[in-house]
């Protein structure tokens, strides 16, 4: 949470995802501020060759909405929506999520995806659609 307020953040963000060919954002937590929401856009900047997924809640909050606007226009950029829904309401936006109650609950249409890391103790495997543009909306398993 304090990590990034360092000087030498960005540098070595970009050096930690390296040659990485993706790389997700936030585990656990959102970008918290517009200075932090500057950074990861940076980061973004400087790994072109790494696809970028930022799931975020973050949108409602000013001053972040307009970095992640800049981020989703990066060729190597997915920024996904978060939904606070639990029963698989959505949100406005190109590329977001949502949380559905069982698989049982999902609804196959052209740009949604179930994902299925709940099927693989919690891994993507193969799996991109967090990272496809494509994606309009992925739902996740609530767990």
């Amino acid at each position: 949470m304090e990590d990034w307020k360092r000087s030498g953040w960005v540098a070595a963000m970009v050096k930690a995802i390296g040659k990485g060919k993706y790389f997700r954002w936030f585990d656990s937590g959102d970008i918290c501020s517009a200075d932090l929401a500057k950074k990861i856009y940076n980061v973004m900047l400087q790994t072109p060759n790494c696809e970028h997924w930022l799931p975020t809640r973050s949108y409602k909050i000013g001053g972040i909405e307009d970095w992640l606007v800049s981020m989703s226009f990066l060729d190597n950029v997915t920024v996904r929506y978060s939904s606070d829904s639990v029963n698989g309401g959505t949100v406005p936006g190109n590329t977001t999520s949502t949380i559905i109650q069982s698989a049982e609950n999902f609804i196959p249409s052209k740009g949604y995806a179930l994902c299925r890391a709940f099927e693989r103790k919690g891994k993507c495997g193969s799996c991109r659609a967090c990272w496809s543009k494509d994606i309009h909306t992925v739902a996740y398993i609530a767990h």
